[in-house]
């Protein structure tokens, strides 16, 4: 098959692209479907609780996932300003994971732990406040907002299909864990599990 057929049947032309894509994106994508090693939670990790499932589900309303990555590359750089790169096992119950490339902020997959409740929440109301050069913008409605908790334990329900171990208990128990906590305490009880299990795992799950 020449190119000259190539140039002048493009129907052809439109398959053959299609198969050589095809064939790239399997050898790219099949080894990490089968490869169940490099998904295995790590033997510190817990599912996220009721009110932290719901922050992220704030995280990710508001964007925040746009701006801030929740991924430390394996370069010096990074791990000396975050700590220890991310691994797949940290994150195999995230539904959806929120990795990036995207940093118009700092990556908070290490966050957790780093800063005070009054901070995040200076922060969340005005983030200048607190980071007199922050682009951020302020977030003062998640103070005013209250969650209800009573689409938390269907949220459980779901992710236990995709693999995540919710117990019973913990959905039972959602709505009544989450009724009356304001979005902003929720998002800060996110943001404070972030790398909370790698850090346990670190220092003593391996």
């Amino acid at each position: 098959m020449n190119h000259e057929f190539l140039e002048k049947n493009v129907g052809a032309l439109i398959v053959l692209i299609l198969v050589a894509v095809s064939f790239g994106g399997a050898v790219e994508i099949l080894p990490m479907v089968f490869e169940r090693a490099a998904a295995k939670p790590i033997e510190t990790l817990k599912p996220l609780p009721a009110v932290q499932l719901e922050g992220r589900d704030v995280y990710i309303r508001e964007g925040c996932h746009v701006c801030h990555t929740q991924m430390v590359r394996a370069l010096q750089f990074e791990t000396q300003r975050y700590g220890h790169y991310s691994v797949a096992g940290e994150d195999a119950y995230e539904h959806p994971f929120l990795w990036g490339s995207k940093r118009t902020g700092p990556d908070l997959a290490r966050v957790g732990g780093r800063y005070s409740d009054a901070w995040h929440a200076a922060h969340l109301a005005d983030p200048r406040s607190v980071v007199p050069n922050s682009n951020m913008p302020a977030y003062p409605w998640l103070f005013e907002n209250e969650l209800t908790g009573e689409d938390t334990a269907k949220k459980m329900e779901v992710l236990r299909t995709l693999g995540v171990p919710y117990t019973d208990e913990q959905i039972a128990g959602a709505q009544q864990a989450v009724a009356g906590t304001t979005e902003a305490d929720a998002l800060i009880a996110y943001l404070q599990s972030l790398g909370i299990d790698m850090r346990n795992y670190q220092g003593g799950g391996r």
